[in-house]
């Protein structure tokens, strides 16, 4: 009895000491602004989605074939196949399908990632090269993301405490601690999977075609966005 008389006791004095925190921070005078900081990323982590068939090959070429033709010709970008190449299916089956003409044809997706456009540009002038033009980006990202998530963070709280200062100044008033910091979700803008520059997304421009020269490619940055809500102590 005395045990839960004790608990029921030290249970109150822990409530109490929360509401008198809560009633603190209600309390005190706070002024809230909102701040906001982006930057602009190139991206190092391009994923080109390749689809091989049958019907795509010029010279009706079985894809077994094409696609080993596929496989040499990365190799010779110097592409990790192993680790930068995978089919969409895991089980890496093939999919048939049929014609009014009863011919069964078969294809198979393909995701490679490359670290850059002047890569990128390789696969698709040497995939051309043996029949296979089905090529289209499937997204693009950076692997050092939450750095420069964090970098627009950093600059977010600055343009909030820089809002709140510019804001207490005409009344004679200053800021002080930061009381409460609201991190709103992350954004970022990569709108621009499945078309490519200067390039069709089942090819390149018939321009690079006719002098058979590396297609240039330039991929837009990736926008990373970071939206903050800070209250301040108002002195």
């Amino acid at each position: 009895m005395k045990k839960s008389i004790f608990t029921l006791i030290l249970s109150t004095i822990f409530l109490s000491d929360a509401f008198s925190q809560v009633k603190n921070f209600i309390d005190q005078p706070y002024i809230e602004v909102a701040g906001e900081a982006d930057t602009l990323v190139t991206p190092n982590r391009i994923y080109l989605k390749i689809i091989i068939s049958e019907k795509d090959s010029r010279d009706k070429i079985s894809i077994e074939e094409l696609e080993e033709k596929m496989l040499t010709s990365l190799k010779t970008l110097n592409i990790n196949i192993e680790e930068d190449l995978t089919t969409r299916d895991e089980l890496s089956n093939y999919k048939s399908y049929f014609l009014k003409n009863k011919d069964i044809l078969k294809s198979k997706e393909y995701i490679l990632i490359v670290k850059e456009a002047a890569t990128a540009s390789g696969v698709l002038l040497e995939l051309e090269n043996i029949g296979i033009s089905n090529i289209s980006i499937e997204k693009t990202e950076h692997s050092d993301f939450e750095k420069f998530m964090n970098y627009c963070r950093t600059k977010a709280i600055k343009n909030a405490y820089d809002k709140a200062t510019a804001m207490t100044r005409p009344i004679s008033q200053s800021i002080g601690n930061a009381i409460h910091i609201f991190d709103n979700e992350a954004k970022f803008d990569n709108g621009f999977e499945g078309a490519l520059h200067g390039v069709v997304v089942s090819g390149y421009s018939n321009k690079n075609k006719k002098k058979y020269e590396q297609p240039k490619i330039e991929f837009e940055k990736i926008k990373i966005s970071a939206f903050v809500s800070v209250k301040f102590v108002l002195k």
